[in-house]
């Protein structure tokens, strides 16, 4: 578990993350100064993401002084841009301004957004933060990690195993469940949900067919109206982006939620949904890149309101707990019970 500073961000920078998100800022620092992460220098876009990037990061990096700059790319997720965190740490800067950065930086991640953050880069010298030097992080991180031999045996045995090859479109039985595939209508509609192009999406299985189908879509859809899309004899899985302010600050909270509604449904239905909940969850978070905030099961469309999704998404804290209260004791005990025999005194001899 990483050590944490305390430090959080200043109400000038909180602001400015607020309204640079509508695309008019293509890059800014951020830098740590009397205990909390200020604003440091920013800049709009001139052309595109990638002919900007050079021109605009690197004058941003100072000798001897680490940094953090978020440079926003062009591409969309979520609902909003996608932006690059670059942590910027040179070897001859001093240590203690090396650990205070690099303890913060899940501080900033949190405040600014870390749905939003596509990729992060560290370096040290001025090559590993430039565009190139993104492009090899790219190229690294997407490279498959290299297995020992002995994994390598392994991987082959559960193949021989199972007799084919796994695939994110091939219906299997796992240890968590049954993953039947999503056809491809509603593999394109999980893709448009994740791209910000969506804010509704509903799947269902079909049985007979053994596949996962898109029932529904909605390019929006406000939480008042979200009930609505919920069967009350069928079993379901939606995925619902719920655009929100709370405390001051706006979020976007990835939701998916599965409804069942109890023994409205044929035993079959609800086991076959209850079996590939964790299997679906498991392909959009890892095969398609889905960042989900809340996973939620309900029985009704009326339990989705605004305050309900609100209690899940943000939950209250009880700052004041009551203290324990030892129990009285019973009334009317009556006298002690000798727990250890007096001692022997003896007779005493006239």
């Amino acid at each position: 578990m990483s050590h944490q500073t305390g430090i959080t961000a200043n109400e000038e920078l909180l602001n400015f993350f607020g309204s640079c998100r509508n695309g008019s800022v293509r890059v800014l620092s951020v830098t740590i100064e009397e205990e909390a992460l200020h604003l440091g220098e920013w800049k709009p876009g001139r052309g595109s993401w990638e002919d900007d990037y050079d021109d605009l990061v690197l004058p941003l990096l100072k000798e001897k002084q680490p940094c953090y700059i978020l440079y926003r790319l062009d591409s969309e997720a979520h609902g909003g841009y996608e932006w690059v965190l670059l942590s910027w740490s040179p070897d001859d800067s001093p240590i203690r301004e090396k650990m205070l950065y690099a303890s913060t930086k899940a501080t900033l991640r949190k405040e600014f957004g870390a749905t939003q953050i596509k990729d992060e880069v560290f370096g040290t010298v001025q090559d590993d933060v430039s565009l190139e030097g993104l492009r090899r992080h790219r190229k690294s991180a997407s490279a498959p990690v290299p297995l020992t031999s002995r994994e390598e045996e392994m991987q082959e045995l559960k193949k021989n195993e199972v007799g084919v090859d796994i695939g994110v479109d091939t219906k299997h039985q796992t240890m968590a469940g049954i993953t039947f595939p999503l056809v491809p209508e509603a593999m394109n509609a999980v893709r448009q949900f994740t791209e910000g192009r969506l804010q509704y999406v509903q799947l269902k299985i079909d049985t007979s067919a053994e596949e996962i189908q898109l029932d529904s879509t909605e390019t929006t859809l406000p939480v008042t109206s979200l009930s609505k899309h919920v069967p009350e004899t069928a079993a379901r899985y939606h995925l619902y982006r719920y655009d929100h302010n709370y405390e001051g600050d706006f979020y976007h909270s990835v939701l998916f939620i599965y409804s069942m509604p109890g023994y409205a449904c044929p035993i079959k239905e609800r086991m076959l949904y209850s079996s590939s909940k964790n299997p679906v969850t498991d392909l959009l978070e890892n095969g398609l890149d889905l960042v989900i905030t809340k996973k939620l099961e309900v029985g009704e469309g009326t339990e989705l309101t605004e305050e309900y999704l609100l209690d899940e998404i943000h939950p209250k804290q009880n700052l004041h707990r009551p203290k324990f209260a030892k129990p009285k004791g019973p009334a009317n005990r009556g006298a002690k019970r000798i727990t250890r025999a007096p001692k022997d005194q003896g007779s005493v001899e006239s």
